[in-house]
């Protein structure tokens, strides 16, 4: 069984597509066979992934740091629970957890962890791919940005080359398979 990590926010977010996107893609790592990493939040886009994918028989591995485990609504139900003491052990057992990295909507949280795991990549501390599924043109703005980084001389242009995007769940998940 592979692990795909899904960074992703706690909110569902104003367009109903982000929720159908988090649930669709908690049912497609499911059902194929995949075991799903992420936060342990049962709320928002986290809380609709974990319960999609265990809805349809799917492991899951959550991961919360212990100064949040009081703040969030935590789902204790998963497969695999784990509570570290701060949010960079959090990032690190998630990472190390997986074979792939997924990023849906989100906010500050789900761009810090994914310019982390893009850092480590561009760094050559992994090659684990990264995808982006960029639902709704949610993430265009942060595809442009790499573009601008990129196009200003901040960055050689094999930055690009660690992210995958994709325009909806179907087409990510026949590129996990």
């Amino acid at each position: 069984m592979s692990s795909i990590c899904v960074f992703c926010g706690s909110r569902d977010g104003a367009d109903p597509k982000f929720s159908a996107a988090a649930e669709d893609l908690g049912k497609g790592l499911a059902k194929g066979g995949h075991r799903l990493v992420y936060g342990a939040g049962d709320v928002g886009l986290m809380g609709r992934v974990a319960r999609s994918a265990q809805a349809n028989g799917g492991e899951t591995f959550g991961v919360i740091p212990v100064h949040l485990f009081e703040r969030e609504v935590v789902k204790r139900d998963l497969s695999t629970f784990v509570v570290t003491e701060n949010m960079h052990e959090r990032k690190k057992v998630m990472f190390m957890n997986c074979v792939a990295i997924v990023l849906l909507p989100g906010g500050a949280g789900s761009l810090d962890e994914f310019f982390e795991v893009l850092t480590w990549a561009q760094l050559g501390l992994h090659a684990k791919p990264i995808h982006i599924l960029n639902i709704a043109g949610y993430w265009s703005p942060l595809i442009a940005l790499l573009d601008t980084v990129v196009d200003t001389g901040f960055a050689d242009a094999s930055i690009k080359d660690f992210v995958q995007t994709h325009e909806d769940v179907e087409s990510l998940l026949a590129v996990l398979a």
